[in-house]
């Protein structure tokens, strides 16, 4: 059985992909509070979609790939196969659209609706993990253990459970920051628990090359795409109205009509108040003629 390091930088890669999933669980929990603030189906798409970017693909998969630059096997290279480890981004971020769309969007049997989301969401979590681990190509055969299998699978969907019941109930920046670290402590958690699952045999000390692309190579256009996505939702979530410019807009338009509905009054007494002086005090009438 060929010998794993999981941390062979050190702290360096957990602490960063921590770091990673909390930046994301930030703009998904914010991202989740515009959505349910939002009036049209055009701003809850929008916002659906930057809080599915921002969970699925920033908080989960990123820090799935940067835990996994600290990953080795003593005796052979690591590859990754490129079209697997694109399917394991867009099997998260569907799976987190999903079930934010279910938990979010719905109306009547709360409760319910979380823990189906929760479920679909946590599996596809799941899904995503082993199918970027199905992308290494190295020497010898991967082989997991079932419990600890089972017990990562358990963890994602309690976790996304929790994330799409937090994306119901925060509001305050207060309560998203620590929700948003308690949500980088579960995704870690069961990324190094699927990790711990993991074990090599065969031919991992045999000489050769590995057809794929390495971590190193996958890190430059990655690292691009995470950055402009979260300086993206971060300018999207800047210039976008909160709840307070909502209620500051509604309280002026609501001072503006009724401005508006004054003046009108004003002058359509104006205009009663000169016709009356043009016919005298309003009673005048044909007989009147004659007393003239």
């Amino acid at each position: 059985m060929a010998e794993i390091h999981h941390f062979d930088h050190g702290w360096v890669t957990p602490a960063f992909s921590y770091l990673l999933s909390v930046l994301g669980s930030l703009l998904g929990l914010t991202s989740a509070v515009r959505l349910r603030a939002a009036r049209t189906s055009g701003e809850r798409t929008w916002w659906l979609v930057l809080a599915a970017l921002a969970l699925g693909a920033t908080g989960i998969w990123s820090m799935h790939f940067v835990a996994m630059l600290g990953f080795d096997v003593v005796g052979t290279p690591i590859r990754y196969d490129v079209g697997l480890t694109v399917a394991s981004i867009l099997i998260a971020f569907v799976a987190v659209g999903v079930g934010l769309a279910i938990a979010l969007l719905g109306s009547g049997a709360q409760q319910v609706r979380i823990l189906v989301g929760g479920v679909i969401a946590g599996l596809g979590v799941a899904a995503m993990h082993y199918t970027g681990m199905a992308a290494m190509r190295l020497h010898g055969e991967i082989h997991y253990a079932g419990s600890r299998v089972a017990l990562s699978v358990v963890i994602a969907v309690v976790a996304a459970t929790v994330a799409l019941w937090l994306a119901l109930v925060v509001r305050t920046r207060l309560v998203i920051f620590g929700s948003a670290l308690v949500m980088g402590i579960a995704v870690n958690g069961m990324h190094f628990t699927g990790m711990s699952a993991m074990s090599v045999t065969g031919e991992s000390t045999s000489f050769g090359s590995v057809s794929g692309a390495t971590a190193g190579t996958l890190l430059v256009p990655i690292g691009a795409a995470v950055i402009f996505c979260v300086i993206g939702m971060v300018y999207a979530l800047a210039a976008a109205p909160s709840d307070e410019d909502r209620a500051a807009a509604d309280f002026l338009n609501a001072r503006i009509d009724a401005r508006l509905a004054a003046e009108e009054a004003a002058a359509e007494k104006a205009k009663s108040a000169a016709a009356r002086g043009t016919l005298g005090d309003g009673n005048w009438t044909f007989r009147d003629r004659g007393r003239q």
